[in-house]
């Protein structure tokens, strides 16, 4: 594969919002794609540009999508180290005796964080939320506490939480612009998708019972493209889905809220998905894989320079007949030897019509040795015979 493109300096431009749109406007609620919903958002997982949006900053309850954050603090603790996958929990007489969608604990016995976490994510079990905030906060309410607070880290300022579970609770609410940024942050833990596309699955119980799981979200059966959702009903909520669907390069999050019926959010869902991937793409615009054309220069070492590569890959979302003008500034460090393979060693921005839409980290693509006295002595010897 030829090497990939050619370094280009830009001027400093203003940082776009990556939750805005860049290059088209978003569709309205004119077009009408959420059937029989009050609230509906659709983005670009990779930018977090809106595709579509009505309604989408109504304060609305989201019944049992709220468990959405609660799933994002248990992988965002075990991704900290503070929390393992096979930690086993002591269940209280306080998550036990929860209500609603559940896969009835035992109070008193205990569960591996695994099983709890699949079933929240399958069949939306309420005493496993409930167990899961109990071990990460010590109580619910100050689990809560750290639900609230995550949400305005994420800059959701239309979003309370009351509970862990989304049942009915007065005081609380968010809107689907917010579930969406959620949602995203949620799985950007690659954990999650081990159990999102389990459709039915037997929840072992320490004294040898089962329970049935049955995935609440029907698109991972219905759309060939979705592997992940969440959903929620309460008569207060309506019926609400938090879905995401990957096609190629495109991967779509799509968020409905308050649907008169369950088949209204799964066909809102799939005309949204439907609409996206027919008219948007991510173009690949740094490749992980593909060693940049400039090297870097390297002082002290047994070579003067180092060959580079982006850290990870880079897309630009636009319409499929969008030809946005795609520019680079590329940002070395000064680097000393020794290099290892990997090594960050400057940056890339990525400009899309002007406006800086990512920043990628540039890392060594090979080792570099510092170089010995004989290196230098050998050098030098070179340029006397010169």
């Amino acid at each position: 594969m030829k090497k990939l493109l050619k370094t280009i300096a830009v001027a400093c431009c203003s940082v776009a919002c990556m939750t805005g749109t860049l290059g088209f406007k978003a569709v309205s609620a004119d077009t009408e794609l959420a059937t029989g919903c009050k609230s509906a958002y659709l983005i670009d997982y990779n930018s977090g540009e809106c595709i579509y949006k009505s309604n989408e900053t109504a304060h609305m309850p989201i019944a049992s999508v709220c468990k959405v954050m609660t799933l994002t603090l248990c992988f965002d603790a075990i991704e900290r180290g503070e929390l393992t996958f096979d930690e086993q929990i002591l269940i209280s007489d306080n998550a036990a005796g929860m209500g609603g969608s559940q896969v009835f604990l035992d109070s008193g016995l205990k569960y591996p964080v695994e099983q709890l976490i699949k079933s929240i994510i399958v069949c939306s079990a309420n005493d496993s939320c409930v167990a899961l905030s109990e071990r990460l906060a010590g109580s619910e309410e100050q689990f809560v506490a750290k639900m609230n607070q995550k949400a305005e880290e994420l800059g959701c300022a239309d979003t309370v939480f009351a509970n862990c579970t989304g049942l009915p609770r007065e005081t609380q609410y968010s809107c689907a612009k917010d579930v969406a940024v959620m949602f995203k942050n949620l799985i950007r833990h690659a954990d999650y998708f081990k159990y999102s596309k389990i459709w039915l699955e037997d929840f072992a119980h320490p004294d040898d019972r089962t329970t049935s799981m049955t995935n609440t979200n029907k698109l991972i059966k219905r759309y060939s493209y979705c592997d992940g959702g969440k959903t929620g009903f309460t008569n207060e909520a309506g019926f609400c889905l938090a879905c995401t669907a990957k096609k190629n390069d495109l991967r779509l999050i799509s968020v409905v809220l308050g649907g008169k019926t369950s088949e209204d959010r799964f066909n809102s869902t799939i005309k949204m998905f439907d609409y996206g991937f027919a008219n948007y793409k991510n173009k690949i615009v740094l490749d992980k894989d593909v060693t940049l054309n400039d090297d870097f220069a390297v002082s002290g070492g047994k070579k003067d320079s180092v060959a580079v590569k982006p850290e990870r890959n880079s897309y630009v979302f636009s319409a499929k007949d969008g030809t946005p003008e795609i520019t680079y500034n590329i940002k070395s460090f000064q680097v000393k030897a020794p290099v290892g393979c990997g090594q960050k060693v400057g940056e890339i921005e990525v400009y899309k019509d002007g406006i800086l839409v990512d920043c990628v980290n540039v890392i060594a693509a090979e080792d570099v040795q510092k170089a010995s006295f004989g290196d230098y002595f050998i050098r030098n010897a070179s340029e006397w015979a010169i």
